[in-house]
């Protein structure tokens, strides 16, 4: 009787944690709707790159209502630049139980010199 119990037990938090991640969708940016940042004159001249990692809350309308560096690019110039640039983009907005919902979106941006 013990392992029908295990078993169960097993699929209900499998069915609960199946829900749970279903319950809510992330925004997806619309890369046509904003241009890509530019790369700071300083930054350029003093040859700085790096990746910046930033955090954007998405509202119902696919507008930015918040925006936040989560991982800096090592450059304070560079990252306010990305933060800036992608925080003008629109976004297919995020869901929760199946309804747009303010939804926070995660974006990478990668400064390299070419």
């Amino acid at each position: 009787m013990k392992p029908q119990i295990s078993i169960l037990v097993s699929s209900l938090l499998l069915a609960l944690s199946a829900s749970v991640m279903a319950a809510e969708t992330a925004p997806v940016m619309d890369s046509k709707s904003c241009d890509p940042p530019k790369y700071p004159k300083a930054a350029l001249m003093n040859e700085e790159t790096g990746t910046v990692s930033m955090g954007f809350l998405v509202g119902t309308d696919g507008k930015v209502v918040e925006s936040k560096v989560e991982k800096s690019s090592g450059s304070k110039s560079l990252d306010k630049a990305a933060l800036t640039a992608l925080a003008q983009c629109k976004f297919k907005p995020g869901t929760k139980d199946g309804k747009p919902d303010q939804v926070w979106a995660k974006v990478e941006f990668v400064w390299k010199l070419e």
